[in-house]
């Protein structure tokens, strides 16, 4: 006579998971049989029982933040610096990076600049730059100059001006590579629309391997390099790395260990 109260309490548990999905509860929805028998084994009380929901809440949303976050932001793989050898380069500014990576410079609306040449590790820093800063709670977004330029030259009007309040309001920008590839004129308005929009309202990390000397061979042609830069460096930590790539070296010696077992 007795056994259908399960299935009855089991339609009841649906019926209220459903309910609280509705009104915008993420985490209880999920885990209700669980935190029902977790409360009344441990006898709580009503106040007790909220205080458990609200921080049930609060850690699936925090969670969830940090994974749309780290979603959107692009940051792709990336060795962490544990694993850089701080020895290869024959010249780094250790301090300036470590400090970089306490992310002080993001509430001093600072940018970072990196200079070198490929291989360096360069990208590596800025992506674990841009990794601290989504976990600390600020939105990142991670983009190759290529990427972003592109983005931004295929647009509609109206999409364009979108997409430049996006890069303008993210709370940390980084544009990686710029100097790999040349670019047109209008590619270099773009560029520098991005960084006057951010101009002392939010930072930039970005990384080059052409001294800024060399800027007009990558945008040739345009009449925006001077400001462009006068915008970028005027609050800005520039930072030259200099050496032999990693990855050459890595080559080099994945070779002659092959070379060893033969």
């Amino acid at each position: 006579m007795n056994s259908p109260a399960p299935k009855t309490t089991t339609m009841m548990n649906n019926n209220l998971a459903s309910q609280l999905k509705q009104i915008g509860l993420c985490a209880l929805p999920t885990q209700l049989d669980d935190f029902i028998a977790r409360v009344t084994k441990a006898r709580c009380s009503a106040h007790q029982i909220l205080e458990e929901l609200a921080k049930a809440e609060a850690s699936e949303r925090s969670r969830r933040s940090l994974e749309r976050r780290l979603r959107i932001s692009g940051i792709k793989r990336f060795k962490p610096m544990a694993d850089f050898d701080w020895s290869w380069p024959a010249k780094i500014e250790r301090d300036v990076i470590e400090r970089a990576l306490t992310l002080d410079f993001l509430g001093e609306t600072r940018n970072l600049v990196l200079v070198g040449r490929n291989g360096l590790g360069k990208t590596m820093i800025a992506q674990n730059i841009a990794h601290a800063a989504v976990l600390a709670g600020h939105t990142v977004l991670f983009r190759s100059a290529a990427a972003l330029l592109e983005e931004l030259h295929r647009q509609s009007p109206e999409g364009r001006r979108r997409k430049l309040r996006g890069y303008a309001n993210v709370g940390l920008l980084c544009i990686d590579e710029v100097g790999y590839l040349s670019f047109d004129d209008k590619a270099a308005d773009l560029l520098y629309e991005v960084v006057n929009r951010r101009y002392e309202r939010k930072p930039v990390i970005l990384t080059t391997n052409r001294p800024f000397k060399e800027w007009n061979e990558v945008f040739p042609n345009a009449t925006c390099i001077v400001t462009l830069l006068d915008r970028l460096l005027h609050h800005a930590d520039v930072t030259a790395i200099e050496g032999d790539s990693y990855r050459m070296r890595e080559s080099e010696q994945e070779t002659a260990a092959r070379r060893r077992k033969k």
